[in-house]
């Protein structure tokens, strides 16, 4: 039913992975049901054909750059639309049965991004401990809880699962690396403006227009529309055709961001609007404050100039 909170959540599995624990932030989940899925795309495919109300999926990381195959897929196909957006920090763990002393360990069970990610860690304290990779962190720590390796890098979430002991924590080697992920429902109303949102947007731009790019985001700079990330992904078209996934500050209620639209509409060959959510919430709240619009392009400015403009339009010149 239309505004029904949804309480069936699917996210990119197995359990014990970051992605299982980032939903269990959303309070909607915890009390809801939540199922792993095996792709980004099954997981997605739940929600479009109404079999899950929403699905948590890794957009991307500090360390890895974007993950190419969330953005392919929120592309193509039936729309869906971001709702809100989790940033996890990727703190990785060395779990292994109760028992074991870390240095008993010589065989590490790990996902390749994960053990990538604790490279240096893994030198320094286990230089002889042989790494062996599996498909996902809740694996490697499934792998360990059997024994079938003596331990696993993998997520808190996945130590605790499996009833490992923890016998070193926060071992990646970049220890101010996050994973951000999207919270993804198909389309309705976005959730109200919050005065700190993000608007994400698939742009696609007429590539035998030259600088049609700039154009893009011409759109955006000249209503102080600030861009916070900008990634481009191959359309499967043709070689050199590309699509651009827009990030900027503002919800698609604002007045300047909603111009921003219609320039964009008219300039490009397709936008997919790709949803209105509130920026996710750092502690360190000062570090994390919106930009500022340059003078004479905040909301109020528009709403005074559009105003003015009516008036000339009835016209009344003072």
């Amino acid at each position: 039913m239309p505004g029904t909170p949804p309480s069936r959540f699917v996210y990119l599995g197995p359990e014990g992975t970051f992605a299982e624990q980032a939903l269990r932030t959303v309070p909607a989940a915890e009390r809801g049901t939540r199922t792993p899925a095996r792709s980004v795309g099954e997981a997605l495919d739940h929600v479009r054909a109404g079999d899950a109300d929403a699905a948590l999926v890794p957009l991307e990381n500090s360390i890895g750059g974007a993950v190419g195959v969330t953005l392919d897929e929120m592309a193509e196909g039936e729309p869906l639309v971001i709702t809100r957006e989790v940033v996890l920090p990727v703190e990785f763990v060395l779990g292994a049965r109760p028992g074991t002393s870390l240095t008993s360990v010589r065989v590490v069970a790990a996902h390749p991004q994960a053990s990538n990610q604790c490279r240096g860690w893994l030198r320094d304290h286990l230089p002889d401990a042989v790494v062996v990779d599996v498909l996902s962190n809740g694996a490697a720590a499934a792998g360990a809880g059997s024994g079938e390796y003596d331990a696993a890098i993998c997520a808190p979430i996945g130590a605790t699962r499996h009833r490992l002991t923890v016998l070193a924590d926060k071992i990646a080697d970049h220890p101010d690396a996050v994973t951000r992920f999207a919270l993804v429902s198909r389309p309705g109303p976005p959730p109200p403006p919050t005065g700190d949102d993000l608007t994400s947007l698939a742009v696609y731009i007429a590539h035998d227009r030259v600088g049609a790019l700039l154009s893009v985001l011409m759109e955006l700079a000249v209503r102080g529309v600030n861009l916070t990330r900008i990634e481009s992904r191959p359309t499967g078209e043709a070689l050199g055709r590309y699509v651009f996934f827009l990030d900027c500050t503002g919800h698609v209620a604002d007045v300047r961001l909603g111009e921003a639209l219609q320039g964009l509409r008219r300039v490009c060959a397709d936008v997919r609007f790709l949803g209105s959510y509130p920026r996710h919430r750092w502690t360190e709240a000062a570090a994390e404050r919106p930009v500022p619009a340059p003078a004479g392009l905040s909301d109020v400015d528009y709403a005074d100039a559009a105003a003015w403009l009516a008036r000339l339009r009835t016209g009344e010149l003072s």
